[in-house]
């Protein structure tokens, strides 16, 4: 069983960062492919960023882009998002996921993932 446990959420202001990470325990011996999604109150979840299991591709929402950036670190089992120049509407929110060992590359859908963390809340206020 794989467990995903986020930190680093919190409530900054607009413009400035914060680093998600995302700690996976569980069948270590193997690597998924990764991803954040985020969902604002009222809203569905969306997809922010993805990670192949090597690390090596990336890929991102049109929101978030040259402002977040996804890495890992497979030899510490953990998964960043580091955000920068945050703006309000970025307030939500923020779940890890990970695809079945099987699977290379990350996906942009939400029925595509097998494992969920339980979420760490981000507010930015203007």
């Amino acid at each position: 069983q794989v467990q995903l446990v986020e930190s680093g959420g919190g409530l900054v202001q607009a413009g400035d960062s914060l680093r998600l990470s995302c700690a996976r325990s569980g069948r270590t011996g193997s690597t998924y492919a990764m991803a954040w999604f985020r969902q604002a109150p009222g809203k569905e979840r969306d997809f922010v960023a993805g990670i192949s299991k090597s690390g090596s591709s990336t890929d991102y929402a049109d929101s978030v882009k040259g402002r977040f950036t996804i890495s890992r670190d497979n030899v510490r089992n953990t998964v960043y998002l580091q955000m920068n120049n945050l703006k309000p509407g970025d307030t939500a929110v923020y779940f890890c996921a990970a695809r079945e060992a099987g699977w290379s590359l990350p996906s942009t859908r939400e029925a595509s993932y097998d494992y969920w963390g339980q979420g760490t809340q981000v507010t930015v206020s203007s």
